[in-house]
């Protein structure tokens, strides 16, 4: 598969790579961060409360840098600059462990990691040119690192602990900023014609639908991602077993993006779409409600395939359907901002006030609810 990009100019293995090193580290600071920060002593709503820091960082700082990409033409120079810059201030990690400290730096941190990843998405649908649909199979090596960081290191942190986490996401920051290096600038992009202003973009009533579903659904995420680890453990589950649960997951969403080419072409976005909204909608459900049993649970995870697989698939394609030319980096940055920004903050800063007074059941049935809600809209809101 890899050849026929290698001969249209796409630098599939340089792309591939910089997921596979990225989602490592993503594939550490998810399911153990938390962990992490559970076991030099912080609580529910001190954890929630950092969570939310880092990812509503994106609100504004992935937008900032998509305006800094769009104005200066200068995308691998950004994503270089901040790669290195997230290593530096993510070290600063080891001088403190009060909340108030790790507080500033998560945010400073998050403002530099901020910036890469939908900076390399753009770029990697500007090599791709019209072949969008082909992302998939380049973004999946993103996926296969995360799978093979949350499994090696479930393994290994039930023998060795927890307290090398730190240390082992700066040594991935590190190591993807040397992946930054590697990948050629994009060629420059000719755009006849008058480019749509972004304004006027947003002013349409589908595109700001298509955010508040994307809002929604990564808000849907929040106690997943926050607290999930320590809902396992919290109900028996071994550390090995948790990064099995998360790998799982992280398998079903590879195998469905090896097959989005041909889903594409059987199915209009928008009945993708919601078939993503509905499932995260019973995958909630099952993990608030049946964690104790280990087939629904591993239903649970197979469904990630659709709840962020799929879901992340059709919504880049949505991006790059609404956002042309010099406005695709700005696409790219407002819907981080929106998902994995506002949503993700608003869900993590939630659900750890829900979790602390009202449990894990009643936030998971309230993730759900988000979800059906992202469905209404979609259903009403969007077009194709």
């Amino acid at each position: 598969m890899s050849s026929s990009y290698l001969s249209r100019g796409v630098p599939y293995w340089r792309l591939s790579g910089f997921y596979f090193l990225f989602f490592i580290t993503v594939g550490i600071f998810l399911p153990y961060w938390p962990l992490y920060l559970e076991s030099i002593g912080l609580g529910p709503v001190q954890i929630g409360i950092l969570a939310a820091v880092v990812v509503v960082t994106k609100i504004f700082a992935a937008y900032f840098w998509g305006w800094v990409v769009d104005h200066t033409a200068r995308r691998m120079p950004v994503i270089r600059l901040a790669s290195l810059l997230s290593a530096v201030t993510f070290a600063a990690v080891f001088l403190v462990q009060g909340f108030w400290g790790l507080a500033l730096i998560l945010f400073v941190f998050s403002f530099f990691w901020s910036a890469a990843l939908p900076q390399v998405e753009a770029a990697t649908l500007s090599h791709l040119g019209e072949s969008t649909h082909a992302y998939a199979a380049i973004r999946l090596w993103g996926s296969i690192g995360f799978i093979l960081a949350v499994w090696s290191l479930g393994l290994v942190f039930e023998h060795t602990g927890i307290r090398h986490t730190p240390l082992l996401i700066l040594i991935s920051l590190a190591i993807v900023w040397m992946a930054s290096l590697a990948i050629p600038r994009e060629a420059a992009a000719h755009h006849d014609g008058e480019v749509t202003g972004l304004l006027s973009i947003l002013a349409s009533r589908e595109v700001l639908a298509f955010f508040g579903i994307c809002f929604l659904m990564l808000a849907s995420h929040g106690p997943y991602y926050t607290f999930f680890s320590i809902y396992l453990e919290g109900n028996g589950y071994s550390k090995t077993v948790i990064g099995e649960m998360w790998a799982l997951g992280v398998i079903a969403e590879v195998l469905i993006f090896l097959f989005m080419r041909r889903l594409l072409g059987m199915f209009t976005l928008k009945i993708l779409l919601m078939s993503s909204l509905l499932c995260a909608c019973l995958r909630w459900l099952l993990i608030g409600l049946l964690v104790n049993n280990l087939v629904w649970l591993i239903v649970a995870q197979v469904l990630h395939a659709a709840t962020f697989g799929l879901y992340h698939a059709v919504a880049i394609q949505y991006v790059h359907r609404f956002f042309k030319g010099r406005l695709q980096g700005r696409g790219q940055a407002l819907y981080s901002s929106t998902s994995f920004g506002a949503g993700m903050a608003v869900g993590s800063l939630v659900s750890g006030y829900i979790w602390n007074s009202a449990g894990a059941e009643f936030c998971f049935t309230a993730a759900a609810g988000l979800s059906l809600l992202a469905f209404i809209i979609a259903w009403y809101r969007i077009r194709t």
